[in-house]
């Protein structure tokens, strides 16, 4: 077992190199490449946002899609927030507003439930993307309580 200096769960872990492939019966395989993916653990300027295409998702939206690995987390890199109960979300902008310009990403999906608090993920999202002197592709999709897409559109 490999030691861990400070918090285990804050320790930046690049998992791109794994083999993706292969599928053990009956599971789907994790498409999760990183580590730490919370936003007020994740470095912007971390190698696998470098350049990337980036998936920001509200917490709850991985328990209710089915296909969240395969469908939308496979091939990006990933960073989850909930706007109703994470705090100093001012911090989540500047995150935002510097994988635009620093780690100079590829696109942005924001992932959120049909919530109304979850929308604040998108409007965080807009406030960085307006605040920044580099453009990238906005997208938003809205997830129903089920898991069924309500919508999807680049913002």
């Amino acid at each position: 077992m490999t030691a861990f200096e400070g918090c285990p769960g804050s320790k930046m872990v690049d998992f791109r190199e794994k083999d993706t492939e292969e599928e053990t019966a009956g599971k789907v395989k994790s498409q999760l490449a990183q580590w730490p993916i919370q936003m007020h653990l994740i470095s912007p300027m971390a190698p696998y946002y470098q350049g990337a295409d980036v998936l920001l998702t509200a917490d709850c939206v991985a328990y209710a899609m089915g296909g969240f690995h395969p469908d939308y987390l496979k091939g990006k890199a990933i960073a989850i927030a909930c706007p109703k109960l994470d705090e100093s979300q001012d911090i989540y902008v500047e995150k935002i507003k510097s994988w635009m310009e620093d780690a100079q990403i590829n696109t942005l999906t924001v992932l959120t439930m049909q919530v109304p608090c979850c929308a604040g993920l998108l409007q965080l999202a807009r406030q960085a993307a307006e605040s920044s002197t580099r453009k990238v592709p906005l997208k938003s999709i809205v997830v129903g309580i089920q898991g069924e897409i309500l919508s999807e559109e680049w913002a």
